[in-house]
């Protein structure tokens, strides 16, 4: 929100330096975001007075030029060169003195300096109106009146205005200061609550409107009343138009807008001075009539911007019963505008519902100043007052006159609040001890009436313009901001719950994964719960369905129309986003949610992806780099479920119905708790990665509770070695690491510690469909050395079985 401060000081009679005013309307919850000082001249006309030539004679050596000596107010004379034709002695003058810079053009400074022309001393700058950026005349000179004081500044004479821009960082929720008006309300709230002043709010005057003919009625018909509750509108007959006066056309610059013509300036002055927005037609292209209805489903509609639109059957529009003129608190039409023929104006100021408004902007992806306002809530009140304003300014700098009574449909329209308030309630929020006087006061310059008081409460009446405040608890929230967030006193003592949390505690296991995967190189992801359907449809195989999606009812676009079902295309999305930026060698995790819909319901269910791609380190003279592997993302899984100590009850099955390409399905004893594989050619084309990449995708809801399998134990170091023994099996190509690993650890739980894979052969040395394994076992007690007899009773079983069940054979 953007705020002019000379603006606002026509509402507001202060002269407080901008600073203050800033530090105030932060203080009172209108963030002050920055403050920039807008010059009406670049460089302000520093350095430069008015002068008074005492002397002019010929130049020595140039027929064209003239040596003057110049009174500027300050001792002695200026001896200053001047090539214009009509200066001379006696005349009052514009002086550059040496050292100050002009702006002939924002982009073209020059700095006057000390110089000698043709061998004569020159101390200065005589100015024509080019040379000053204040008209485009060379012919010479500018001469001033005789009553203009010699050695004032010329930026006095000239009575240039520098303003200030506040930008203001509006919540959503107040909508009441959408205008200078609103923001100049809590201005003199706090003034006069803080400072005693006794300052009122300095309403622009709408006496001058009258109604000078009956000519040019336009009916107004209103459909969809709780669309539209209220609809004022009035005619004025033949208005000039053409470019406003520098006075309006330098308030919208300063915040912002550009002028387009004296009549919709006028519109956008209003709605930027009461926060009502209003709306100019062309009078002659109505046909006597405006009609305020929904749109018809699959008309086209060409917008301001040349857009041609189609709606929807849910957008309010403001026709004239056969064509569509506007779309109702959002845009206006391309032919029913104000354009440099319109000769006779209807103006609008209406109230139109917020919830309608916001639909339609959100539909169509539109976002004007208008809506931004209706959005929010606009003052049904002033309504009628934005309108007479509006009308007195138009007649005033575009002539002509209004052309009917005022159509208003619905002028008892009122919202009526009221809000019960406690005193002593008030206090205990806040944490203060601020006397009733005081509190009544603060809500009286709010704008709050007392419709009745009975001992400690009162009966409020909230003024149309807060439409946020709606219970107590609001209304207490505006006593405290207007009082001081500051003044709160720190509390002498500090009260706090002991909270207790579930075992195993969620967030702590959550932080305890992410630090370490933090240690080991990966990246955190935060990716938008919002995402694109085509993912699920294009690359969702068996697994995801369309029909499980939660659909956003107005999505800003496509790109964010349902909710994720899968962290994975999030973080293809970031794998794809940093191999193009030469960023290619990745290691990435992602707690969060996904959401689906069944029959029965809503889903939701927390997930951590990891995924790696590219090489596993820094290329360097010591040797090359390995590209990462599946085998890279499964020691990765491995480090996590040791963490949590879930290993021992992991197993693997094959992978079916998955968006991966290949990989196995995860499991906690009978729990399904994620897949772990790698993406195929199809869905790599689709995000345009290059490299392979392999992810973990893990339940983390059906990991928290398998939680509960696990528990610390402590044991003491062993006080033996272990003893190690290998195989060399020969296998079908088929039989899986998993397999083997499993059916050893059946035979013996308490004497093997560890089965490992050391070796792969696959060649033409061996039978087709072969492979061979070369598996260690490793062996230990804690507390007694093993004898051979042990270890070779439990390797005969373990070789019994896998030649029993794999079909191994000993090499």
């Amino acid at each position: 929100m953007k705020i002019s401060y000379n603006w606002l000081k026509n509402y507001v009679n202060t002269d407080l330096p901008v600073e203050r005013v800033a530090e105030i309307l932060t203080d009172t919850g209108l963030e002050v975001e920055g403050v920039e000082k807008i010059e009406a001249l670049k460089g302000g006309l520093d350095g430069v007075v008015i002068g008074e030539v005492l002397t002019c004679e010929k130049h020595p050596d140039a027929d064209r030029l003239n040596v003057t000596t110049v009174n500027v107010g300050n001792g002695e004379p200026l001896q200053i060169v001047c090539g214009a034709p009509n200066v001379a002695a006696g005349q009052k003058v514009v002086v550059a003195t040496v050292g100050c810079t002009l702006y002939p053009s924002p982009e073209e400074p020059f700095k006057i300096k000390k110089s000698k022309i043709r061998g004569v001393e020159s101390e200065g700058m005589i100015c024509a109106e080019d040379e000053l950026g204040i008209g485009n005349s060379h012919d010479g000179i500018m001469v001033l009146s005789e009553d203009a004081k010699v050695g004032s500044p010329a930026s006095s004479f000239f009575d240039l205005e520098d303003d200030f821009l506040i930008e203001i960082g509006l919540t959503p929720n107040r909508a009441d200061a959408m205008g200078h008006v609103g923001v100049a309300r809590d201005l003199i709230a706090y003034l006069n609550i803080h400072d005693n002043k006794k300052l009122n709010l300095i309403w622009p005057s709408i006496d001058q409107f009258k109604v000078e003919r009956y000519d040019l009625p336009i009916k107004v018909l209103v459909k969809d009343h709780a669309a539209c509750p209220r609809y004022t509108g009035v005619s004025i007959k033949g208005v000039a138009i053409k470019s406003s006066p520098e006075w309006l056309q330098k308030r919208l610059r300063t915040i912002g807008l550009t002028p387009i013509n004296n009549v919709v300036d006028v519109t956008n002055f209003v709605m930027h001075e009461l926060g009502n927005p209003l709306h100019a037609f062309d009078a002659d292209k109505l046909g006597g009539k405006i009609v305020v209805q929904r749109a018809k489903k699959g008309t086209k509609f060409i917008t301001l911007d040349g857009e041609e639109r189609e709606m929807k059957g849910e957008e309010l529009m403001i026709t004239n019963g056969k064509e569509d003129l506007c779309i109702a608190g959002v845009f206006g039409g391309l032919d029913s505008g104000i354009s440099d023929q319109t000769v006779n104006v209807f103006l609008e100021s209406a109230y139109f519902d917020p919830v309608v408004v916001r639909k339609t902007a959100k539909l169509h992806g539109l976002s004007t100043d208008s809506s931004f306002r209706f959005e929010r809530g606009v003052d049904p009140d002033r309504t009628l007052f934005a309108l007479k304003r509006a009308a007195i300014l138009i007649k005033e700098i575009a002539g002509g006159e209004v052309g009917m009574e005022i159509e208003d449909t619905n002028p008892e329209f009122e919202v009526d609040r009221k809000i019960q308030f406690n005193y002593e309630r008030c206090r205990k929020l806040i944490g203060a001890n601020i006397p009733d006087e005081e509190i009544t006061a603060i809500l009286e310059v709010l704008g709050f009436r007392i419709a009745q008081k009975n001992g400690d409460t009162l009966f409020l009446e909230v003024p149309a313009f807060r439409v946020d405040v709606n219970r107590e608890a609001d209304v207490i929230e505006e006593v405290l901001r207007i009082y001081g967030y500051n003044k709160v006193p720190l509390p002498e003592k500090l009260n706090s719950s002991i909270n207790k949390f579930p075992k195993p505690d969620p967030e702590k296991v959550q932080q305890v994964v992410s630090d370490m995967l933090a240690g080991m190189g990966f990246l955190e992801m935060m990716n938008n719960s919002l995402t694109k359907p085509v993912y699920v449809d294009e690359l969702g195989g068996e697994a995801l369905k369309s029909e499980h999606h939660v659909s956003i009812l107005n999505p800003l676009s496509q790109d964010l129309a349902v909710m994720r079902q899968s962290l994975v295309f999030g973080a293809l999305e970031v794998v794809a986003y940093n191999q193009n930026r030469q960023n290619p060698d990745l290691r990435l995790f992602e707690f969060g949610k996904i959401y689906r819909k069944f029959e029965s319901g809503y889903n939701e269910n927390r997930r951590l992806v990891t995924c790696i791609s590219g090489k596993s380190g820094i290329d360097n003279w010591t040797g090359a780099n390995d590209a990462f592997t599946y085998y890279s993302i499964k020691s990765y899984l491995r480090r996590i479920t040791d963490r949590l100590g879930l290993s021992e009850h992991l197993t693997q099955k094959a992978l079916k119905n998955s968006i991966f390409e290949d990989g196995v399905q995860l499991y906690i004893l009978k729990t399904k708790i994620g897949e772990m594989g790698w993406i195929g050619k199809k869905t790599k084309k689709h995000f345009g990665i290059k490299n392979h990449v392999y992810l973990i995708d893990l339940d983390w809801d059906a990991i928290i509770d398998s939680l509960k399998l696990t528990s610390v134990k402590y044991k003491e170091l062993p006080k033996t070695f272990a003893v190690r023994r290998d195989f060399s099996l020969m296998l079908d190509k088929s039989t899986r690491f998993e397999e083997i690993e499993e059916i050893a650890r059946n035979i013996d739980k308490k004497l093997l510690q560890e089965v490992g894979l050391f070796d792969v052969y696959e060649g033409d040395k061996l039978e087709e469909g072969k492979k061979s394994y070369a598996v260690s076992f490793h062996f230990q007690d804690a507390e007694k050395t093993l004898k051979d007899e042990q270890i070779d009773a439990i390797m005969s079983k373990i070789r019994a079985e896998l030649e029993s069940k794999l079909n191994a054979q000993l090499r």
